[in-house]
């Protein structure tokens, strides 16, 4: 793209948009930008780091300015507004040339496969243009089998009613379309996005609407769906009905949890974890344990509050209910509880702290299922040996 700028200040551009990412695109020790900088065609510098943000390091270019003046050092550099109004301009022009880019789907594809982390890092960092960005984004979602979807195009679908943005964040796209926080909105018809890049939690956590619509986590508390008169009536007859099988699943998992409640969003699925709306979801969790340099006292206070969420039209949670009402003390109820819980960890994203405990707990179902019995090991055979010894001396007394 080749411009130039009038009126209180004048200079020209040419910027270059490249087909591929650079392998060291997001290297630390890597020169920051491409953009070289010249005065009246005399060059300057080619590492001039406030001509262009972060986010935009792939473009390449020249810029060459009337105004600022030739024996310039680079502190002067720094603080000359004249470098700002340039700045400001070539954002403005990139953004440009992305749209001009997107005009034709499959050179938008090629270009969003190879700079998409870079659209979403400037949602994270640029204030000014992030709404423009946010027009740039693609997502597969539940409804768009392999092609994907911009938010504009989501708003177009969306059903009578529905006021926000669903989306669900998680690793990959075959985890988090089969994954049950989906089942109630699929049910009711509605679309939920699917955003896989590590990047996204981050992005989302700036861009907190679009076009009026509010971005909302389907994995985190605060999800209101519209409910009918019948329905309204139907969960609060259920929540009488289960009041002690919450509270005892409550105090078998005591601190694990922050609370035990009846869901509204599963339909297929006995139970499912779900985090606070200001903390970390699972996802997130995730990620941020993967950081290698990572502070863990941070994490420690970071780590959302979890609430489990029962379905109580489930095969399961009615077997327990009616367990609980029979013998609240039943160990097989404590049992059943904690793999419910350890299960909703694995398939609400979040990972298991005691594996072998789990296993176990499979084990033993396994065994019970196969109807074998539990058998001694062999180091617990030899306990019973000394009886057989003492019965022996016995018999020789009386002999």
């Amino acid at each position: 793209k080749h411009f130039s700028g009038e009126g209180q200040l004048e200079f020209r551009a040419v910027l270059y948009l490249p087909k591929r990412a650079p392998f060291d695109m997001f290297e630390s020790k890597k020169k920051q930008n491409n953009i070289k900088l010249y005065v009246r065609r005399v060059f300057i510098m080619d590492d001039c780091k406030d001509l262009i943000p972060e986010w935009l390091n792939f473009i390449k270019g020249i810029v060459d300015s009337e105004d600022l003046p030739l024996n310039i050092s680079r502190e002067t550099l720094q603080q000359n507004k004249i470098l700002k109004v340039i700045r400001k301009n070539l954002v403005k022009k990139c953004i440009e040339l992305f749209f001009e880019v997107a005009e034709n789907k499959e050179d938008f594809k090629k270009f969003y496969e190879a700079f998409s982390k870079n659209i979403k890092l400037g949602i994270h960092e640029d204030s000014i243009n992030r709404t423009k960005l946010a027009e740039l984004l693609r997502y597969q979602s539940s409804k768009s089998g392999d092609d994907v979807t911009s938010l504009k195009d989501y708003i177009t679908r969306m059903k009578e009613g529905q006021q926000d943005i669903y989306y669900i964040t998680g690793e990959s796209t075959k985890a988090v379309e089969n994954s049950p926080f989906l089942e109630r909105l699929k049910k009711k018809g509605y679309e939920v996005l699917f955003l896989v890049d590590p990047i996204d939690e981050y992005c989302t956590q700036q861009l907190k609407e679009f076009e009026g619509k509010k971005l909302v986590c389907i994995t985190k508390e605060g999800l209101k769906l519209e409910e009918t008169e019948e329905e309204k009536k139907k969960a609060e007859d259920e929540k009488k009905e289960n009041e002690e099988l919450l509270k005892v699943v409550k105090d078998i998992l005591g601190d694990e949890v922050e609370k035990v409640v009846l869901s509204n969003r599963i339909v297929d699925s006995p139970c499912v974890l779900v985090t606070g709306e200001y903390g970390w979801s699972a996802n997130m969790e995730r990620i941020m344990k993967a950081q290698a340099l990572r502070d863990s006292n941070m994490s420690t206070y970071m780590l959302s509050k979890k609430t489990f969420e029962l379905n109580p039209s489930h095969s399961i949670i009615a077997a327990l209910r009616s367990r609980v009402a029979a013998d609240k003390g039943d160990k097989t109820v404590k049992d059943l509880v904690w793999l419910l819980f350890e299960t909703a960890l694995l398939s609400s994203g979040f990972s298991l702290e005691e594996p072998g405990s789990f296993a176990s707990r499979i084990h033993r179902m396994m065994k019970f299922g196969l109807e074998i019995e539990d058998t001694p090991t062999t180091e617990e055979a030899p306990t019973d040996m000394p009886e057989l010894e003492a019965d022996a001396s016995k018999m020789e007394e009386v002999d």
